[in-house]
């Protein structure tokens, strides 16, 4: 576990200490390292960063974009957050009520989608104008 928690940049001490004493990004990192801990070939990310402030979202996408360079390892992210999609996915599945209505290329999906309940996801969607991206 002490090499896990390397992996996710904490330190050992961390194991004498309740989830309480804990921030959210320390929380998220502990919750990565023992995902980790297995040596997985794919790791499921359901929600990652739906509760934690935008700077340590940021720095939890980070991580988790390292670890993959670093280990090889797959992601699957199960989110609501559109621009975590954008920013960290190749490919994207859009679910309704359980079924996948949509399947592809990020770009070609969220830029072109092709089922009626995508567009309605967008569309519902606040974005900012394109003078503001980046």
């Amino acid at each position: 576990m002490v090499n896990a928690l390397d992996q996710v940049a904490l330190d050992a001490s961390l194991l004498s200490r309740y989830p309480e004493q804990l921030s959210g990004g320390e929380r998220q990192r502990v919750a990565i390292a023992r995902a980790l801990a297995v040596e997985p070939t794919v790791l499921i990310c359901d929600e990652v960063t739906s509760w934690l402030d935008v700077s340590v979202q940021a720095a939890i996408i980070e991580l988790l974009a390292k670890l993959q360079r670093d280990t090889g390892v797959s992601m699957l992210f199960v989110t609501h957050n559109l621009a975590l999609i954008r920013s960290v996915a190749q490919e994207v599945a859009v679910m309704s009520e359980g079924s996948i209505v949509e399947l592809g290329p990020v770009d070609a999906v969220l830029e072109d989608p092709q089922a009626e309940y995508t567009k309605r996801l967008l569309a519902d969607t606040p974005a900012l104008p394109p003078e503001c991206r980046l």
